[in-house]
This record gives structure tokens, C-alpha cells and sequence, in this order.
């Protein structure tokens, strides 16, 4: 049998293509996601390695009290200079060095912010006995010695075009600070690794700009001879309370496995999609094999009527697949090896700059994508060959080929009503994780059910279709001459137009219920932050406030801590100003008993501790000190304002470093440009400063909601590009199988030019009902997920965006056009005397 398949395979190879074609870019997807976070994890292994050469045994805080707001909580200095030292002086240390971090923000030469938001490191430079500080290795000049110096990492100088002695701008909590650069380094730092800036300062001058009471880790390396397990059994009997010794193995262990689980996180996201493209895949090669099967009806029965077996029949068919996948697989595998190397240069040119190594191309990747190639394509070809099993020997002598009977229809439509009306049911009970199961039950069952509804739907298009005359007609009897092979291939397309309008109508839907909340919520004409949120000095606050057009301006100082025993957030705020920044709906009390000394209460923690406005609540805050405070007001939060507000002079004496994470400000004049100016100028034209009104808050939060809705809809892009293969192939198929017909059609006058356009009009038909279809459920499931969001983001309203429906509609009628470009072709050009002779 494996012979008569080989043959098979060759002797089809054309029609076979499409299939080929939609499990290799399946596979390559899968391969190329593998071999690329395995380079990509195996690369920052290595290079992060390197960072822990110096370290044996590092002392750290454990855990410690810092807030989800990056405050700290009133504590004593724990990693303090005098533990420094008993460490340096321990047998068996060589040397140990004190090391500070935290966010130091770099203007380039434009006054532009280097090394984006989120990666921007300031440090210090600890020197040895040597007078090195084994963590950089400087290229150009020297190290810093005083406030006046600073080191910038190599990557950071190149990118803003630095050399030694230059001036650069810096801030680390909002004003500005100007220093020049006493050295360039190279290092493997992790942040400086990903695209991030490194600033590195003296000893003393990286306490004060970082606002550091003790150093964050005390890193002590082993002299020779010495092991760190002996050296951290040492350093244990030093350590005070709340603080851990880690050996500089377990570190890196640590390390290695939060690269392995970041990597892990993105491999998972990319397989998801992936996988959507093989499940479209399954569509294409299950709708080839059945008109194989179909086509080879006389074939099969003359096999079965010189003896060969239902199950030899079978078996040939899946020897076939088995074939077609593993060829699929192989070139799917070597095109992965391309798609990595190209995602990887894709995030090397946005920026990402990903550390230098070898491609990694285990055997596991290997196995997975021939597994997988092979095993979808036999999954997809079994029914079709079940189905040419059960091909009685009497049907070698037809001369025409199988059509599909109506029984198996039948069964079909049954058991997706049967799936579809579960679902409903599931729509309607109160648990959100049922609903959703509800709605992919209903999803599984409208698919199932898609040979049913493709009869009343092509009806429904007749009238648009009569303008074009015989061909029109024509086109639209053979769209619904069979409907499994017209669900199958419009299905492929419906899954993706789906997925892709559920995630528009969410996006749409979640950036105007942010914009209502923006307006809802602020009072303020502007917002003022630092880029990356980190914690603002107050002296930012001081100067603003102190501005002729400012009318009104508060902090926003969180921290956290306990009302009554609830976990909660704790907002210090201006009370005299506050209530002019901010919009809050009372449901007990009001602002104007909020002063020293009172509290502003979410509904959410009044309800469970059965607070109203008069009432004391005891606050503890994170130093573990207790304060009365007399209730003013209890509001109505929302995403933007919750939990506790009270004045900052209740807050303060419980932060061990007073910082703000916003600003509000209320302008005179209001949202201007002159405004606008004017703060831009107090704050020194800062870059590490964001200023924003609610448009810019709106606009940034939709942005980053459209960044990711434009990353689906390039990652859906290859489950769209092989639904377009499945109905080129079911075309071209189709072409083939009615040879006969079109040779007839052309003998009684039908021209080429029709015949095209006959194509054409099928293959735009049977798209736009895959695409309808895919709206359909698409805007279904928006509406399941937003009943959901609504939960939780109050100002959440379904909004159906109608713009980009109609274009993902054009699209789909456009994706017709072309895709019976190749079929349309091979009709036209077939020789009506030859076709007509065939069978």
C-alpha cells in the first residue's frame, strides 16, 4: 500500500500544493516560536552568567517592606557599611563591594529619554582592593569620583552619541541633574542587555541622587580555596534580622529561571497562534483529502474490487497524508529556522538589542515540528478516509464522481443544534467562567452547523449576484452544489475573522470606557509622573505649585496598609485642593469634612466594614503603626481612584522616603499650550517627566490597548494567510473536478472571459460568507467577554466599531478576487473539446 500511496502523491503532487503549503507555514510557525525563544533564553543565560563572576555569596533584605508603589515603610538600615566591612574581613572573602540601584533616566543629545521607560538603571561604583569595581569593565576613561562624574554604559553611548567629557542631563526622581561623562564601560547587565541605559555614579553621590538608607545587596566573593557553601555559612553569622545570604550558584539558578519562565511565557503566547493556524490548517487538508477521495471514486472501487480491504483502503489514504505531512514538516521546520532569525531581527531593529549568540536548534524542536506536521495531517485525513473505505466495488463502474449524500448532513446538523442550544443554556447561568465556556460551546456548534447555514445565506446573496447575468447564477449553484466542501473552506476564514473582530470590538470597547473614566474621574487639567511611574520628589510638587498659573495642586503619596484588618491601598493628598482635582461621588459625607486627621473611604471597603461618613476606622500602615481617623466621606471608586484618601501628613511620618507617584494640577486658565509651556519650563524640560491632560491619558492607555490589538492581528495574519490557500485550493479542485462541465459551458457559448468571472464570483461569494459568519460570532463573543469586563471596569459599554467591520468585509471580498486569480486562470485556459471528453 505504502507504493500505491507514493504514486498517489506523485500523481497529485498539483493538487496537493495548497496542503503542503498550509501545514508548512504551520509548522514553521511552531519551529521558528522554539528555535527562537531557545536562542533567545540560551543568549541572555549566558551573558547574564557573567554578571555573577564576582559573587560567591550575596546579602539581601528579606522581602522588606515595599509597597506595590515602590514606597518604603519606616524601617532600621539593614545592609549598612558596618556589615560591609565584618564581610571583607571574614576568612576565606577576598573582597566584597556594597551595590546600589534604582531609576536614573538619560536625555540624549536631542533631550529625548534614552533606553526607553522601563529599563533605565542608575548604580554605583563600589572600588575594590584594587580600586576596580569587578561589574564594569571600562572602554574609555575612568570611573566616576565625585557628583560631577558619571559612567555611562558602551550601548547607551552609542545610541545617544556620547564620548567621554560630554555633558549629559540625568534625573533619577524629577529635577534635573547635569553631570559629565568620566568613562564609557561594557557590561552584562541585564536591562543595559535588553535595550535598557546603565548610569553609574560614585559611592557617596549614588546614595544621595538614589535616595538610598542601605545598600540593596552586599556581594562578597570567595578568596581561593574557599567554597561558597563555607562562605555563605560565614556570612550567615553576621546577617541581621530581615536579611539572606544566597550563594552566587543559587542566584544564578534564579536567574536562569525567570529567563526560563519569561521565555516559556512569550513561546506559550506565539504556540496559541500557532495553533490557531494548524486548527485552519486541519480545514484545508481535511476539504483536500475528501476530493481526492472524491475524485478518485472509480480508482478506490476497482482497488477494492481486486481485493483490497476496507481497511487497506483506509490505510493508503493515511500513508498518503503521512507523506504530504512529513514533507510538509520538513520544509515547515527549515522555514521556521528562517522565521526565527528574521523575529529576531525584527526586535533587534525596534530596539530590543538581544544579546549576541549561536542559534540553538535542539532535537526537541526537531521531533516537535515533524510530530506535528504529520500527526494534524492524518488527524485531517482520516474521515476522508473512512469515507473512501466505505466506496462499494460497484462504483468502478461509474464514470462520474462520488457526491455526497444527504444522510451524513443530516447527522451533522443534529449534533451541532444539539451543541449550539448546550451553549445557550451554559449563556444563561450566572458564572462568568460558564459563559464563556458557553460561548466557545456555541462557537463550536455554529461550525459544525456551517453546511446548513451556507444554502440561505448564498440564497441571500442572489440578488446581488443577478447584475452579473448567467455567471451569477452560475456561481451561485455552485457554491451551495456541496455544501461540506463550502463550509470547510469558508470555516478556515471564519475562524480568523472571529477572533480578529472579538478582539477589535473589546479593544474599541475598553479604550471609550477609559476615555469616560478619564473624564469622569479628573478635575485636574494635568497629570505629572515620572516616565516610568517611579516615585517623584516633592520638590516637584514645591516648584509647580509656586507657578502664577496653577490654581490648584495636589500629590498623589501611596503606600499600602490595613482599615480594620483590609489590605488597601492609602493615598496622601492636599485636602484643600484635592477636592478641586478630582470628581468623586459620594454615597455618605462630602468633601468638606475632609481635613487633618479624617479619611476618604471606597464603597468597597465601607460595605465590608459597614463604614459611613462620622465613623473611626483604625488605619495600620506598613511600619506596623496603628492611627484612628475619623471617616469624611465614603465614595464610589473606579479604576482610576480607590481605596483610602487622607492628608499627607498622616501618611508621612510612616514612609521612610517621601516620595509622590503623581502630581494633579489645576490650571487657570486651563488645558493650553501656554499652560502646558509653563510647566514644561518648571519642571527644566525634563524627559524623565510625563505631562499629561486626559486626552494624553486616554491616547497613552489606547495606544498601548492598539500596540497589542496590531501584534494579534500580525500573529492572526498566517491563520488568515492559510485560510486564502484553502480557497485557492478548493477552487483549483474544484476547477479540476468539473472539467467536464466547464468544457460544456464553453462548447454553448460560455466565453473565457466568463468562465473567470464565474470564479471569481464563487470564490468572492464563499469568502464573504466565511467572513460574515466570522463577524457574526466575532461580535458575540465581544459581547460575552464585555459582559465580563463590566464587572470589573464600571464605565465598560459594548461599542461596535463599524468602520473596521465594513474593511474586514472589503478585505474578505478583495481576498475572493484574488484568491481565484490561479483557478479562475487554469479554467479559462482549459481546452473545451479535451474537457468535455473527460470523466
Amino acid at each position: 500500500m505504502f507504493r500505491t500511496a507514493l504514486r498517489n502523491v506523485l500523481a497529485h503532487k498539483a493538487r496537493l500544493l495548497m496542503t503542503v503549503l498550509a501545514v508548512m507555514l504551520g509548522v514553521a510557525f511552531v519551529s521558528g516560536t522554539l528555535v527562537f525563544t531557545d536562542t533567545f533564553g540560551s543568549a541572555y543565560k549566558n551573558k547574564s552568567a557573567k554578571s555573577f563572576d564576582h559573587v560567591s555569596v550575596a546579602v539581601r533584605p528579606d522581602g522588606g517592606s515595599h509597597d506595590n508603589d515602590g514606597q518604603e515603610a519606616k524601617q532600621t538600615p539593614r545592609l549598612t557599611d558596618a556589615l560591609l566591612g565584618k564581610a571583607k574581613e571574614l576568612p576565606g572573602a577576598e573582597s566584597a563591594i556594597g551595590a546600589y540601584s534604582g531609576f536614573t533616566a538619560v536625555a540624549d543629545k536631542d533631550g529625548k529619554l534614552v533606553g526607553g521607560e522601563w529599563g533605565t538603571t542608575g548604580a554605583n561604583y563600589y572600588p575594590g582592593k584594587d580600586g576596580k569595581d569587578p561589574r564594569y569593565d571600562f572602554a574609555e576613561g575612568r570611573a566616576p569620583k565625585s557628583g560631577a562624574d558619571i559612567a555611562l554604559d558602551s550601548r547607551t553611548a552609542d545610541r545617544a552619541g556620547y564620548e567621554v567629557g560630554d555633558t549629559v542631563r540625568y534625573s533619577t526622581d524629577g529635577p534635573v541633574k547635569t553631570a559629565k561623562i568620566s568613562g564609557i564601560f561594557d557590561t552584562d547587565d541585564g536591562s543595559v542587555v535588553a535595550g535598557g541605559s546603565l548610569v553609574v555614579f560614585d559611592n557617596d553621590t549614588a546614595r544621595k541622587v538614589l535616595g538610598k538608607s542601605e545598600y540593596d545587596e552586599i556581594d562578597v566573593k570567595a578568596a581561593a580555596g574557599t567554597s561558597e557553601t563555607a562562605l555563605k555559612s560565614a556570612v550567615e553569622k553576621l546577617l541581621p534580622k530581615d536579611t539572606e545570604a544566597e550563594t552566587g550558584a543559587s542566584l544564578k539558578d534564579e536567574q536562569d529561571r525567570m529567563i526560563e519562565q519569561n521565555t516559556s511565557a512569550m513561546s506559550q503566547v506565539l504556540l496559541i497562534f500557532a495553533g490557531i493556524a494548524l486548527f485552519v490548517g486541519i480545514f484545508i487538508i481535511a476539504n483536500t483529502f475528501t476530493m481526492l477521495v472524491a475524485q478518485r471514486t472509480k480508482e478506490l472501487a476497482l482497488m477494492r474490487a481486486v481485493g483490497a480491504s476496507r481497511r487497506q483502503v483506509t490505510r493508503s489514504v493515511l500513508i498518503e497524508a503521512f507523506i504530504v505531512g512529513l514533507v510538509a514538516a520538513v520544509a515547515g521546520f527549515a522555514l521556521g529556522i528562517g522565521v526565527a532569525v528574521g523575529l529576531e531581527s525584527l526586535m533587534n531593529a525596534g530596539g530590543a538589542s538581544l544579546p549576541d549568540g549561536p542559534l540553538v536548534v535542539g532535537p526537541t524542536t526537531i521531533v516537535v515540528a515533524l510530530l506535528i506536521g504529520v500527526v494534524v495531517t492524518m488527524l485531517a485525513a482520516w474521515l476522508p478516509g473512512r469515507r473512501a473505505a466505505k466506496i462499494p466495488p460497484v462504483a468502478a463502474m461509474n464514470s462520474v464522481h462520488a457526491s455526497p449524500t444527504t444522510r451524513g448532513l443530516v447527522i451533522r446538523n443534529t449534533i451541532g443544534s444539539v451543541i449550539v442550544a448546550l451553549g445557550v443554556v451554559m449563556l444563561f447561568m450566572n458564572d462568568n467562567y460558564v459563559k464563556s465556556g458557553g460561548a466557545a460551546t456555541i462557537l463550536v456548534g455554529v461550525i459544525v452547523l456551517t453546511p446548513l447555514l451556507s444554502r440561505p445565506f448564498i440564497a441571500a446573496a442572489g440578488p446581488l449576484l443577478k447584475p452579473f447575468g448567467v455567471t451569477g447564477k452560475l456561481a451561485r449553484l455552485n457554491s451551495v452544489r456541496n455544501p461540506r466542501r463550502t463550509a470547510s473552506t469558508a470555516s478556515a476564514l471564519m475562524i480568523g475573522l472571529t477572533l480578529i473582530t472579538a478582539m477589535t470590538v473589546i479593544a474599541t470597547s475598553l479604550g471609550s470606557a477609559i476615555n469616560k473614566m478619564a473624564a469622569d474621574s479628573l478635575k485636574a487639567d494635568y497629570t505629572v509622573s515620572m516616565a516610568n511611574y517611579q516615585p517623584l520628589s516633592p520638590k516637584v510638587r514645591a516648584d509647580l505649585a509656586k507657578l502664577p498659573d496653577v490654581e490648584a495642586s495636589s500629590p498623589l503619596r501611596s503606600t499600602w496598609g490595613e482599615a480594620d484588618g483590609t489590605s488597601t491601598r492609602i493615598t496622601g493628598v492636599d485636602p484643600k485642593s484635592f477636592g478641586k482635582l478630582v470628581s468623586l461621588d459620594y454615597t455618605s459625607g462630602s468633601a468638606a469634612g475632609f481635613k487633618g486627621g479624617s479619611v476618604l473611604v471606597d464603597d468597597g471597603t465601607a460595605k465590608k466594614k459597614g463604614l459611613k461618613a462620622g465613623d473611626t476606622v483604625p488605619v495600620k500602615f506598613d511600619d506596623h503603626k496603628t492611627v484612628r481617623l475619623t471617616v469624611a466621606g465614603v465614595y464610589q471608586s473606579n479604576e482610576m481612584l480607590d481605596g483610602l484618601f487622607t492628608p499627607t501628613a498622616v501618611v508621612d511620618p510612616h514612609l521612610n522616603k517621601i516620595a509622590d507617584q503623581q502630581v494633579l494640577l489645576k490650571m487657570k486658565d486651563g488645558v493650553s499650550d501656554a499652560s502646558e509651556d509653563a510647566v514644561v519650563k518648571a519642571l527644566g524640560d525634563n524627559p524623565a517627566i510625563k505631562i499629561q491632560d486626559k486626552d494624553d491619558i486616554s491616547n497613552e492607555i489606547g495606544g498601548a490597548i492598539n500596540l497589542i490589538l496590531n501584534m494579534l492581528y500580525g500573529l492572526l495574519a498566517m491563520a488568515i494567510l492559510v485560510a486564502v490557500l484553502g480557497v485557492i485550493n478548493t477552487l483549483a479542485m474544484s476547477v479540476f473536478e468539473r472539467k467536464h462541465e466547464i468544457g460544456m459551458l464553453r462548447a454553448i457559448g460560455l466565453d473565457r472571459a466568463k468562465i473567470k468571472q464565474m470564479v471569481r464570483l464563487e470564490s468572492v461569494v464563499i469568502s464573504l460568507f466565511g467572513a460574515v459568519l466570522g463577524v457574526g460570532l466575532g461580535l458575540f463573543l465581544g459581547w460575552v467577554a464585555g459582559d465580563s469586563i463590566s464587572g470589573s471596569v464600571k464605565t465598560y459599554t459594548m461599542e461596535i466599531p463599524a468602520g473596521r467591520i465594513l474593511l474586514f468585509l472589503a478585505i474578505a471580498a478583495v481576498v475572493g478576487v484574488l484568491a481565484a486569480v490561479w483557478p479562475a486562470r487554469s479554467a479559462a485556459r482549459l481546452n473545451p473539446l479535451q474537457a468535455i471528453k473527460s470523466d
